[in-house]
């Protein structure tokens, strides 16, 4: 079950923790310290290992937000991506974000 934690909509929470943006298909509005406070709250009290974001329904991710989820490898957990667009998935191949962050296609919903 979903719920909400500031900026961010938690999938799941434990060791691998999976978040969202709330279905947004921009995320051009988001509080990053907000959202970073939020992560770093849930990967210590979760003792999370791996971060997934899950990005079903974004179809664009400013450069800020990306630097975001890349900087949640320095907290020594393993960062995945969930379900990008075409276009997300053509901007982590061009910055090679795809090369330090894992990618993934996977039902959610489940």
């Amino acid at each position: 079950m979903a719920f909400q934690e500031g900026c961010l909509t938690v999938y799941q929470a434990g060791v691998l923790t999976v978040v969202g943006f709330g279905g947004q298909d921009a995320l051009a509005n988001l509080n990053l310290a907000e959202c970073r406070d939020d992560l770093v709250k849930l990967i210590k009290e979760n003792h999370c290992k791996t971060l997934a974001f899950d990005l079903t329904g974004v179809r664009l991710i400013p450069s800020g937000t990306l630097g975001l989820i890349a900087a949640m490898r320095k907290l020594d957990v393993e960062v995945h991506i969930y379900n990008p667009s075409d276009d997300v998935r053509d901007v982590l191949e061009i910055t090679k974000l795809d090369t330090l962050i894992e990618v993934h296609e996977v039902d959610i919903t489940g």
